[in-house]
């Protein structure tokens, strides 16, 4: 059963996705007509990298080398310009559609001269092209969101919570990023780190080959640093992810409770994946509810759940709050927060947008961030 939905999901997938960039090369077509060797070379340069990001993907789980992994980044530059290439154009088409009843755009008349549409397609990869240099460089450049929190419990003065989720360490998360990552950790001076899941993408071969987890033991905190499973870490297994990050001084709340210097507890629950997972009510048993209770769980569903069990804080990811517009809408419209704060009674929520990306290593419409959260108590 198990099988046969996965293969039925990829079969959905590679469809739509080989629908997608048939539509794109019949409306690129223009640039590439003629029988040059120029022109043919550039055809089948073409499909190279429409199929680089797929086949590169299943290979690296075999063959992990310097090709494999330039295929993969160029395979993933790709995503990102197949989703607003494909935009761009299906809305010229639209606006094509309309100006063939009501003439009134000159430029879309591609019958009248034929030029045009060479011209539409040059002005489109133009666009494109912007569009992606835009959202690369937003990715690369996370923020630091901070959030002041008051707690009715007995707490600290203030605890400095630093807060990461969706990091996809792997091919494209690498070196500069993780580094990246950990300096602007110690500069906030957190007392305790919490990674809210999918610290690792698919495959993490390329994470123990280069040591990256060393750049794990070098995060300052007082209080430790914690980290709950994503989704992303049951891909390929789950286990020898977890250990990994174990071994490098991360400790890991998979369905477990850990009372911190006696004042509060930080709550891990095990991903979604995990069917079956605790319960927030199971999870919080034994606890002393009368101290802090902060939760981690990756995916911010069922919200409600938090706030009837007496949770403090609960800290999520997973959304990416789209990534890529216009996709944000679509994650408002499934998550009761897609991103940022919401107070559900008591119970105080954060969703990050995350700090890496999956697939496309950009972002538009939103940054990747840091969460850096101050509880300060009432009392």
């Amino acid at each position: 059963m198990k099988i046969s939905a996965i293969a039925i999901f990829l079969t959905i997938v590679l469809s739509v996705y080989g629908l997608t960039n048939w539509y794109i090369y019949s409306r690129t077509s223009p640039l590439l007509e003629g029988s040059s060797i120029l022109k043919i070379s550039i055809r089948i340069l073409f499909w190279i990298i429409i199929l680089a990001y797929p086949i590169a993907r299943i290979t690296e789980r075999f063959i992990n080398n310097d090709i494999i992994v330039f295929f993969v980044k160029i395979g993933s530059f790709w995503m990102g310009a197949m989703l607003y290439l494909f935009l761009i154009f299906f809305i010229v088409d639209i606006f094509r559609l309309i100006n063939y009843s009501i003439p009134v755009i000159g430029i879309l008349d591609y019958k009248s001269n034929p030029a045009n549409k060479e011209l539409i397609a040059k002005v489109v990869y133009v666009v494109t092209m912007v569009v992606l240099i835009v959202a690369t460089i937003n990715a690369r450049n996370p923020r630091i969101n901070h959030q002041s929190l008051i707690v009715n419990k007995q707490i600290n003065e203030k605890l400095r919570i630093a807060t990461v989720s969706d990091i996809h360490l792997g091919t494209l998360i690498s070196h500069r990023s993780l580094k990246q990552l950990v300096n602007k950790l110690n500069e906030q001076n957190p007392d305790i780190v919490l990674f809210a899941g999918d610290v690792f993408d698919e495959d993490i071969s390329h994470v123990i080959n280069n040591g990256l987890g060393n750049y794990f033991t070098q995060i300052k905190a007082p209080l430790g640093v914690f980290a709950i499973p994503g989704n992303h870490e049951y891909f390929g297994g789950v286990e020898h992810k977890l250990q990994y990050l174990k071994d490098h001084g991360v400790q890991v709340l998979r369905d477990s409770t850990i009372l911190i210097n006696g004042k509060f507890y930080i709550i891990g629950r095990d991903d979604r994946s995990n069917t079956r997972r605790k319960s927030v009510s199971e999870l919080i048993e034994g606890t002393n509810t009368s101290k802090t209770l902060i939760l981690l769980d990756h995916q911010p569903f069922d919200l409600a759940q938090s706030a009837q069990n007496g949770i403090d804080l609960q800290i999520s990811g997973h959304t990416h709050h789209g990534q890529l517009w216009p996709f944000n809408y679509i994650t408002n419209a499934i998550y009761e927060v897609s991103s940022g704060y919401k107070k559900i009674g008591d119970t105080h929520v954060v969703v990050s947008n995350g700090f890496g990306t999956w697939g496309p290593p950009m972002r538009l419409g939103n940054r990747p961030e840091i969460l850096v959260i101050d509880l300060v108590n009432n009392q």
